[in-house]
């Protein structure tokens, strides 16, 4: 069962990464079930992942406190309305298409704008702690 959840923790994880550059694929929720695979399978994988140098703060904090940096949020909308927007203008020619492109693209976006922001304090509570962390044991930082 364990290689099982590697597996789909390795998986969710390759659907994560390419959900940075796909606007509507989520990269969030798929970097969480990667996290909760690797919790069930490895306790080095699960490690890998919540330290990892561009994820893990990422995972760590959104899982403790439920929020995103805002430079998260600004990368997020940008690149969702630049390809939205490419989307709409170049490549759908169907007037009714576009408009569904455009509505998700609001729905995305108020969705974005309504995660909670990361704070200062946040960040240093989490770079705190993660610094008392001195061994592969400590796994409840969140």
């Amino acid at each position: 069962m364990k290689i099982f959840f590697i597996i789909l923790g390795f998986l969710f994880f390759l659907i994560s990464v390419i959900g940075i550059f796909v606007p509507l694929l989520p990269t969030t929720p798929f970097l969480l079930l990667s996290a909760g695979c690797f919790l069930r399978s490895s306790s080095r994988l699960y490690y890998w992942i919540t330290h990892h140098k561009y994820f893990g703060q990422y995972i760590s904090c959104y899982l403790k406190y439920k929020a995103v940096s805002i430079k998260t949020k600004i990368c997020s909308l940008i690149l969702l309305w630049l390809f939205i927007g490419f989307s709409i203008v170049f490549i759908v020619k169907v007037i009714w298409i576009q408009l569904l492109l455009f509505l998700t693209a609001i729905g995305v976006t108020i969705h974005i704008l309504l995660l909670r922001t990361l704070t200062k304090k946040m960040v240093e509570e989490y770079k705190n702690k993660k610094d008392n962390c001195q061994t592969s044991k400590c796994l409840t930082i969140v």
